[in-house]
């Protein structure tokens, strides 16, 4: 049971991250991945929330590894900000995995405070 909990949420988090990121990208600047940077700030605020609730494993499963888990991407954050170092934008480079780390660390807590 606990596998689907998961693949129904990581589906709906998928598709949520797909119409997000397309709707972010058509209002944005494409020289800096906005859709992505924004995506997973919210995922790991998110998430902050969700860890302080100290949920029970069905709703975890779900919504923690799940939702979350598929709307927030490593992946495509390192993908990124490979291409930019890749095509000489540094700077661009540089801000964007500093921030997103940074931020993403912030994010967390400040959803974990705002859980308690």
């Amino acid at each position: 049971m606990d596998v689907v909990l998961v693949g129904v949420g990581g589906a709906l988090g998928g598709a949520a991250r797909f119409f997000l990121a397309k709707i972010i990208t058509e209002k944005t600047n494409r020289a800096f991945p906005a859709a992505t940077f924004l995506i997973n700030i919210s995922g790991a605020f998110l998430l902050g929330i969700l860890f302080s609730l100290d949920v029970e494993s069905r709703i975890w499963f779900f919504f923690g590894d799940g939702f979350l888990g598929a709307y927030t991407t490593f992946s495509t954050f390192m993908f990124e900000g490979f291409s930019l170092f890749k095509n000489k934008d540094r700077v661009n480079a540089a801000i964007y995995i500093f921030i997103t780390v940074l931020l993403g660390l912030f994010s967390f807590a400040a959803g974990y405070s705002l859980g308690n």
